[in-house]
């Protein structure tokens, strides 16, 4: 895969914001492409004159930024092939930088129900390997008992489901892109929020589809926030999409919940234009304050996961549909995956009953970072317009200037970690914002939120290379 010239300076737009020399600025803000997700590890970038001439700097300045992210194992010279993009292996923290922090990673910790359903699910695996179990342990579908627990809560939640309408999966994202890859074909339209969860947009990109956004904001003392319905509206019409993805209980990044009407609204639409709506719960049920929403009508697919409540090392998720699609999710998936592990789902299935004492522990934990948060960033960075949030676990913080991949640099070389706004959103959009998770315990963000600051007065002056950044969850 090659990047033009013209892609990848629409990419670096604003690199020379950080300040230094022109060959660090570049090879910094390449680095942070490529660690962000934006520039995909193995592409192929222009040649030296084609970039400088793209840029309008010598070809001096472009060789010695190469040169820069050569050694840094960031670009690779491959005969035949020229500069080809990749990502170094990990490398020893630097002994002056205390940390790192990751705040990459929206998560919280492991619920202690997980240990004790360890135990049992272990003493249920001979039951589970018996020779009366078909398949050899290669499960296409799901358990039995762990569809009849998924249905069983749907069904409790108000939205009557039967076993036969759920299919077991390898956590949410496999769900996501096993629906993209089987309901859609290269060249269909999907409707897709922006910002919205990253790996969500790749799935998309990945089935070669063509994503369709939609606007969300984030609710802030001055306006509401949410989705503009007449965008949607216009989007459906125009696009006619053949499959929409929305995350409408605690957006992530933006924790906005869609109105009872609009929900409606877009269940109209999306029977209008013969589009599958895809509804993504995978912070659906974590509410900080007030009650949690309901699921969407019967008639959309549901995607949901425990990674979020439980754990995020059960990568256990789930698609809810009509019967007929999960049976043709179930054909079509063995090219990409073999199954989901049985011992994890055993696990799972002990562990659900207890899922709603979970979510009373995760919401007082929430409610703990997230007030610990924004209280902490209103007395560092008061310029910053902070958003409202009463659920899921991240902060979507309008930084007023458009320096957010400057900003992420200048905290990765303080030993915090970061992703900047533009990973959530398509063609480089977002640089005015920054996705602050605060599952993290308190003691975490009153270390994290002074070197943040820090970065903040930092960030436009820069001229050092970044340390490596992790994907975000």
């Amino acid at each position: 895969m090659t990047t033009g010239p013209r892609s990848l300076v629409a990419l670096l737009d604003g690199w020379r914001d950080s300040g230094g020399p022109a060959f660090r600025a570049l090879a910094a803000r390449v680095r942070l492409l490529a660690v962000d997700g934006r520039l995909a590890s193995g592409s192929r970038l222009p040649a030296e004159r084609e970039l400088a001439g793209a840029l309008g700097v010598s070809r001096t300045t472009v060789s010695a930024a190469y040169a820069a992210l050569r050694e840094s194992g960031h670009l690779v010279s491959v005969r035949g092939s020229g500069s080809v993009v990749q990502l170094p292996g990990p490398r020893a923290r630097d002994p002056e930088v205390p940390g790192p922090l990751d705040l990459t990673r929206a998560v919280l910790p492991c619920a202690p129900q997980v240990h004790g359903a360890a135990v049992l699910a272990a003493a249920d695996l001979p039951s589970a390997t018996g020779p009366d179990r078909p398949g050899g342990g290669y499960d296409l579908v799901g358990l039995p008992e762990l569809r009849a627990l998924l249905a069983a809560r749907y069904t409790a939640r108000g939205l009557p489901t039967r076993p036969e309408e759920v299919l077991v999966t390898l956590g949410a994202q496999a769900a996501i892109g096993l629906l993209a890859r089987t309901c859609t074909s290269p060249g269909d339209r999907v409707l897709v929020e922006s910002p919205s969860y990253p790996h969500a947009l790749d799935a998309v990109r990945a089935a070669g589809a063509r994503p369709v956004t939609v606007p969300v904001r984030a609710a802030t003392a001055r306006e509401a926030g949410g989705w503009d319905a007449d965008a949607l509206e216009q989007a459906f019409a125009r696009a006619r999409p053949a499959l929409a993805h929305l995350m409408p209980s605690f957006h992530n990044p933006t924790g906005a919940v869609m109105p009872e009407e609009l929900r409606r609204r877009v269940v109209e639409l999306a029977r209008r234009y013969g589009t599958r709506l895809v509804v993504d719960e995978t912070t659906a049920e974590l509410a900080v304050d007030g009650p949690a929403p309901g699921p969407f009508p019967a008639d959309v697919v549901h995607v949901g996961t425990v990674a979020k409540t439980l754990w995020g090392g059960l990568r256990i998720g789930w698609v809810r549909a009509d019967a007929r699609l999960v049976r043709h999710l179930a054909q079509h998936r063995s090219p990409w995956e073999l199954g989901t592990p049985v011992l994890e789902q055993l696990l799972v299935a002990r562990a659900l009953p207890h899922l709603d004492d979970v979510l009373a522990d995760r919401r007082e934990q929430l409610r703990a970072g997230r007030d610990t948060l924004l209280r902490l960033l209103a007395g560092a960075v008061p310029e910053w317009e902070l958003p409202r949030v009463d659920g899921g676990f991240c902060a979507w913080v309008n930084l007023g200037a458009e320096a957010s991949s400057a900003l992420v640099t200048a905290a990765a070389r303080r030993g915090l970690q970061l992703t900047a706004g533009p990973r959530f959103g398509v063609d480089g959009a977002f640089e005015r914002f920054l996705r602050v998770p605060f599952g993290h315990p308190p003691g975490v963000l009153e270390r994290a939120v002074p070197l943040l600051a820090a970065a903040w007065a930092e960030a436009r002056t820069a001229d050092r290379p970044p340390l490596a950044v992790a994907d975000v969850v």
